[in-house]
């Protein structure tokens, strides 16, 4: 019996709202609650009022749905996903000790590549080399008045979130959202952004690669090669991560259809977060207590002691080690000075081996680079939001492509059961 021939790509099998709640077990209206969540795809009846599903991903949801024990309620209390909201994007995949920035190895883009260059392969799926930020004088102008403005104790993130809004005023057609006026937005913000931070030395470099910028808002000390390479690739490896928490603010933002810079700021605050962006920041403190005692023991124990969580190690989303970290950890050995913090964390990662067998993350070596070169501990929240501020806007440009308001999951209510009597 000769096989049958595979069915062409625009005959594929479509349910029926009632056929699709059938095979998921649940009611029509959580049907479409997982359109709005972003795990299934809907398309219109031609001349009709209903809607039809692609099979295939039905069935692929169903099966998620039992084996995570999700569905089959009725209730749409389930994500799909173990409780988990699910986005299609074709930005960034992580799997295996590895992540992919539209199916290209992050690490080996950011090794080979600036970035800048990285940024616009992320926006626009093509490389543009030699690619360059400017950052428009009345922009820069806006922004550094305001963040001259905030009391000297503010935050990395709080002077970055008032430059964003700062720019965000400096730019009266900001609420264009095609996709050629929010890529020359991301290639202005960036760059305000960064010359908008008060310089650490006599230094403020307003030209050149963005890394270069950067560092002399970071350290007064003199750049060499080594560690301004290292600067950049700690930037290029941060770009995107598939969906962190700043990451999915970001596109709820711009699923409601806020423009760029409302994007953005959305994302610069859950970073302020300990979880989050300011982890480094820990990781940077931890490092220097035990550069001070010369062994990562007793710091440890400490740690361990007070409950807490050993930073800069261990990542939920890579079982093995951190590609990021690895990258980076390669490019600090070229540096002789830093090695003294080297050692320091392969000591913290050797003695919490014998606690919990966890590889370094690129926290850790974010807080090498930080502190062999001279940095505060908010260094690493400073690189790591000026990084990531690329990849939120290509999330908001993947966003803006979606249907509206698509972003809108469902409360599952557990209160009182209403009607209750009004309060005295």
């Amino acid at each position: 019996m000769r096989d049958q021939e595979p069915a062409p790509l625009d005959a594929e099998r479509r349910l029926s709202t009632k056929q699709a709640a059938e095979l998921l077990g649940v009611k029509p209206e959580t049907v479409y609650a997982y359109v709005s969540r972003g795990q299934l795809s809907s398309r219109r009846v031609t001349g009709g009022r209903g809607s039809t599903f692609d099979a295939a991903e039905v069935e692929a949801l169903a099966r998620r749905n039992r084996r995570d024990g999700a569905g089959g309620s009725g209730s749409g209390s389930g994500s799909g996903s173990g409780g988990e909201l699910s986005v299609r994007t074709r930005l960034t995949l992580i799997e295996s000790d590895h992540y992919y920035f539209r199916g290209v190895d992050a690490a080996d883009l950011a090794a080979r590549h600036t970035y800048e260059e990285v940024a616009e392969w992320l926006w626009t799926g093509r490389l543009r080399p030699g690619s360059t930020f400017t950052a428009p004088a009345g922009s820069v102008a806006v922004a550094r008045r305001a963040v001259e403005a905030l009391p000297g104790h503010a935050a990395p993130t709080d002077l970055l979130r008032v430059a964003t809004i700062a720019a965000a005023t400096a730019d009266p057609l900001r609420f264009d959202l095609s996709e050629d006026a929010v890529l020359g937005t991301a290639r202005t913000l960036i760059p305000t952004l960064v010359a908008a931070l008060p310089p650490a030395g006599r230094d403020r470099r307003d030209e050149g690669p963005l890394a270069h910028r950067l560092w002399t808002r970071l350290t007064g000390r003199d750049p060499d090669e080594a560690s301004l390479r290292a600067l950049d690739t700690a930037l290029a490896l941060l770009v995107d991560h598939d969906l962190a928490a700043s990451t999915l603010a970001v596109r709820v933002a711009a699923s409601a259809r806020a423009h760029a810079y409302a994007a953005v700021s959305a994302g610069l605050g859950v970073i302020e977060g300990p979880l989050h962006g300011a982890a480094s920041g820990h990781a940077h403190r931890l490092l220097r207590d035990v550069l001070d005692q010369g062994d990562a023991a007793p710091v440890i124990a400490d740690e361990l002691r007070a409950g807490r969580r050993v930073p800069g190690l261990g990542h939920r989303l890579y079982p093995g080690e951190d590609p990021r970290a690895r990258a980076l950890f390669a490019l600090l050995e070229r540096i002789p000075r830093a090695e003294p913090a080297l050692l320091a964390a392969r000591d913290i990662v050797e003695t919490t081996a014998r606690h919990a067998p966890l590889h370094a993350n690129v926290d850790l070596a974010l807080a090498v680079l930080t502190t062999s070169c001279g940095m505060p501990s908010t260094a690493g929240e400073t690189i790591f939001a000026v990084a990531r501020t690329a990849g939120w806007i290509a999330h908001a440009l993947e966003e803006y492509g979606e249907r509206p308001m698509r972003m809108r999951p469902s409360g599952l209510y557990a209160g009182p059961k209403p009607p209750q009597a009004l309060p005295e």
